[in-house]
């Protein structure tokens, strides 16, 4: 079963890391197999969440910001059965959807403390929704100072905590709360059979990281910068954006478990119909 570790074992793993110039990976599973694959390789963090559960199982990850699970059951039952007791060396956090009016948070947080998790991290997240939706959720009190706030009450718990975001004023809330790590997030992965399409070139992509953590910086120059998503699908497109902003490290899901899933599978299923019969 996972160990937890406090906010402080965590952070000072991760700030003796970036002292000696090594980037930080993160990676979000959605199986116990990529769990205990990812905490035998050595991964900094590991983070389970619904989109996880839905991306293995052949769906957009896009669906867990979607009213089609419970988001924070999802995560209690894939930690306890699933997740947790596959992972021996790394911390675990919970995605959570830091807004759920059906929870009382603080014991679902400490809920989430017992099962063996170290840290949160706000997904599903508010962050993500935009338009009329966005406006009439933070008029009736399940906006984003509701998402850090129960982010907040993680960090008062010692729990680490870990946010994406979307754009600069963001980003500044997210460093003015004390959020401990924060994720420029470029969109959903690009790539593969549900991934999108088309998104921002890699150059974008970093410029527009370095503004978002550099934002966040100059209110906690101790916040952690992460990088995710979008275009950034590869070992050399993470090495990229982290050399053209101020990300530190890259947090990977579906570049992680799902695409080179896709790829292995399709080829070894090829190798085996290329068998030809005496």
């Amino acid at each position: 079963m996972a160990e937890v570790y406090t906010r402080d074992e965590v952070l000072s793993r991760y700030y003796k890391k970036i002292s000696k110039r090594q980037s930080l990976l993160f990676c979000g599973v959605g199986t116990g197999l990529i769990a205990r694959i990812c905490d035998s390789s050595g991964v900094d963090l590991i983070g389970v969440y619904n989109s996880g559960r839905l991306r293995m199982n052949g769906i957009a990850a896009i669906a867990g910001n979607l009213p089609v699970t419970d988001a924070n059951g999802v995560v209690l039952e894939m930690g306890e059965k699933d997740i947790l007791p596959q992972v021996k060396n790394t911390p675990v956090i919970a995605g959570i959807f830091g807004v759920d009016p059906t929870r009382d948070m603080k014991r679902f947080l400490h809920k989430l403390q017992e099962l063996g998790f170290s840290g949160v991290q706000g997904f599903p997240t508010i962050g993500k929704i935009g338009g009329q939706l966005r406006a009439e959720l933070e008029q009736v009190g399940l906006g984003f100072k509701k998402e850090l706030s129960t982010l907040q009450m993680a960090h008062d718990m010692g729990m680490v905590t870990m946010s994406y975001c979307y754009n600069v004023e963001e980003a500044k809330m997210i460093a003015d709360a004390g959020i401990d790590i924060i994720v420029s997030h470029m969109g959903l992965t690009k790539g593969g059979d549900v991934g999108t399409i088309e998104q921002s070139p890699l150059d974008v992509a970093a410029e527009r990281s370095d503004q978002i953590l550099r934002a966040a910086k100059d209110i906690n120059p101790r916040i952690i910068t992460m990088c995710h998503g979008g275009s950034i699908t590869s070992p050399e497109d993470a090495e990229y954006v982290m050399n053209h902003s101020a990300a530190v490290g890259f947090v990977g899901a579906s570049s992680i478990e799902r695409i080179p899933t896709e790829i292995a599978v399709k080829q070894v299923c090829k190798d085996y119909l290329s068998i030809k019969l005496k």
